[in-house]
Formats: structure tokens, C-alpha cells, sequence
């Protein structure tokens, strides 16, 4: 149990959430599908994922490209959760600038 003395005692017997640094990053992700590209903006960033914020009529598929112009690499992103405008994504490896971006 929490020390009410000390709020930043943490339950160990509750999970603690990976520390999250937030970022403010413009990012684009390819579909795949007919070189869809959709701007988004990367909240929160870390070495197992991200949290986009996309527009909220943009359409993406369950696994995509994120390619994120101030780190010069595409990431392979799997959807973990979705919530109105924003997404939480899984890193599953990188890959190249990809030739057809532009940015």
C-alpha cells in the first residue's frame, strides 16, 4: 500500500508505466496503399513506440511506416491502441528514408 505521506511512494504491487519522454515531431505515415501518406505528430516518443496524433478523418491500417524526418529513419509500426485523434503505436524495426517521401 501507498504511503499517503508520501504521494510518489509507488504500489509495488501496481504496474508502473514505462517512462514516455514527450516529444513534439512532425511524422508522416505511409500506408502502403497507392503511396498514402498521412501527416501526423508524434506526442511521445521512446525506444518501443510512439503516440501519434493524426487528423481525426485520417483512415490507418493496423501495420504502416512512420517516417519521422528529424530522425532520417522509417520506423515499422504496429497499432497497439486507438483513441479519437491519436494512436499508440508498437517500434517494430526501421528501415531507410523511403524513396518515394519527399520531406
Amino acid at each position: 500500500m501507498a504511503n499517503p505521506a508520501d504521494p510518489l511512494q509507488h504500489d509495488p504491487g501496481e504496474p508502473q508505466r514505462e517512462h514516455r519522454p514527450r516529444v513534439l515531431k512532425g511524422g508522416t505515415v505511409i500506408t502502403g496503399i497507392q503511396n498514402s501518406e498521412v501527416a501526423c505528430t508524434v506526442r511521445n516518443q521512446h525506444a518501443g513506440g510512439a503516440e501519434l496524433k493524426l487528423p481525426a478523418e485520417a483512415r490507418v491500417p493496423d501495420h504502416f511506416l512512420l517516417y519521422i524526418p528529424l530522425d532520417g529513419v522509417a520506423y515499422r509500426c504496429e497499432v497497439r491502441w486507438r483513441r479519437s485523434d491519436r494512436i499508440g503505436v508498437q517500434f517494430n524495426g526501421t528501415e531507410p528514408k523511403p524513396k518515394l517521401h519527399y520531406g
